[in-house]
């Protein structure tokens, strides 16, 4: 049985960092929104420091706890992330740590890598980690990479271009930090996806090179890079599961699992954007001596009560879709369908919440005396990365009907 009660433990974090939010990101949020190439160095040694002091970062425990609680891990995750989102997405996803990467290392890597390359993140200075899939010509669809991986003795060469890499300058620039890419790229492209695997590449390695970061919508405090890869030799033991390629797509299956824990993480994040504007929302309204009145029927509510009610309830369903997804992570289930279905509710309710907040605050809302216009660029962004609403939702009906990806498609 699920239990929706947070441990006291949890919900001790949970106030913390809902502390750290409110305190240390927002005042900050605009200022980097409109310096979006400047890294928040404070911030980031200040949220390190306090993550390994304290436990209380994404996927972190406290040096102190001789027993972690792995059991809440990917719970613990989604609620820290939430309450970060909602102080700013942005410069949560500039923070230092495993990300994307680090996840692609637990959900694919072995005990030995794991050890190696995941505790670098334990060291006094800010780490990073990011994953490079999408390409020029290979977005959503990520059979159709390009970047190949070719066997030369006792390396492998990469070739290729990645773009969209979120923390990709600070992970693969070896002047901000000790991080790695874990790069996605083809063994055999006759396999198609069965020839698709993950790679590890640290930082500074002679061929890979961060060509640009984007210019962005939003999330703007954070990094999105092109990296290119010309003759970028690693060595064998970078890559993460077995080098041969099956007969069968089970192996990309692998290296797929490891959206299973990042995609309600994503969700995480866009709950706590779409809360950021909702909580406004309210205040704005209980200001204007705009009430909210719960337990009246229907049919005498006004048209902002109900449409405030609905979006109030659509959030709610989204956090509870991606608690169910984090706590049968954490309990070693099967969670494919689990994990699509909190990053398709909870993308399609961020965009709508904000948008709908924006058009119910009039001019007030499309300002940029507040953040509500901000946290309206920033939510798009969740109903695209780590799989596009699209996407998701073809996951969902695969996994719900029975069907493969080339009986639905």
């Amino acid at each position: 049985m699920i239990d929706y009660e947070l441990s006291s433990d949890l919900a001790a974090t949970r106030e913390q960092l809902h502390m750290v939010a409110k305190h240390a990101m927002r005042p900050i949020a605009r200022d980097y929104d409109e310096r979006e190439h400047e890294t928040p160095w404070d911030f980031i040694n200040m949220m390190w420091q306090l993550s390994k002091n304290s436990g209380v970062g994404p996927g972190r425990e406290s040096r102190d706890r001789t027993e972690p609680r792995m059991e809440e891990r990917n719970l613990r995750t989604c609620i820290a992330v939430e309450e970060l989102s909602w102080g700013d997405a942005g410069l949560y996803l500039a923070m230092a740590g495993p990300g994307l990467g680090g996840a692609a290392v637990m959900a694919a890597g072995t005990p030995e890598q794991k050890e190696r390359f995941l505790s670098r993140f334990k060291g006094d200075k800010p780490v990073w980690s990011a994953m490079a899939i999408t390409e020029p010509a290979a977005g959503s669809d990520s059979a159709a990479i390009q970047t190949t991986a070719v066997r030369d003795g006792d390396h492998w060469v990469l070739n290729g271009t990645k773009i969209f890499c979120t923390s990709g300058l600070m992970a693969g620039d070896p002047s901000k930090s000790n991080g790695f890419v874990v790069v996605w790229a083809t063994v055999d492209r006759s396999a198609g996806r069965a020839g698709i695997k993950s790679f590890i590449v640290d930082a500074g390695t002679p061929g890979m090179t961060v060509a640009k970061c984007e210019d962005k919508m939003g999330i703007r405090a954070s990094d999105t890079a092109m990296l290119v890869f010309e003759d970028c030799r690693i060595p064998l033991d970078h890559i993460l599961g077995s080098p041969d390629v099956p007969k069968t797509s089970e192996g990309f299956k692998g290296v797929m699992a490891t959206f299973d824990a990042t995609r309600p993480i994503v969700a995480a994040s866009a709950i706590g954007v779409g809360r950021a504007a909702l909580d406004f929302l309210r205040e704005e309204l209980t200001r204007q001596n705009i009430p909210i009145r719960y337990g009246m029927a229907v049919h005498n509510l006004s048209v902002i009560e109900r449409d405030f009610m609905d979006m109030e309830a659509n959030l709610q369903a989204a956090r509870l879709l991606t608690w169910r997804a984090a706590w049968m992570m954490d309990r070693g289930q099967k969670n494919n369908l689990e994990a699509s279905m909190a990053k398709a509710k909870a993308g399609l309710v961020v965009t709508q919440v904000t948008q709908k907040a924006v058009e119910i605050l009039g001019p007030l809302g499309y300002s940029r005396d507040t953040l509500l216009e901000k946290w309206m660029r920033d939510a798009k962004i969740n109903d695209i990365f780590e799989g596009t609403q699209q996407i998701n939702m073809l996951i969902i009906a695969r996994r719900i009907l029975g069907y493969s990806s080339k009986e639905l498609s």
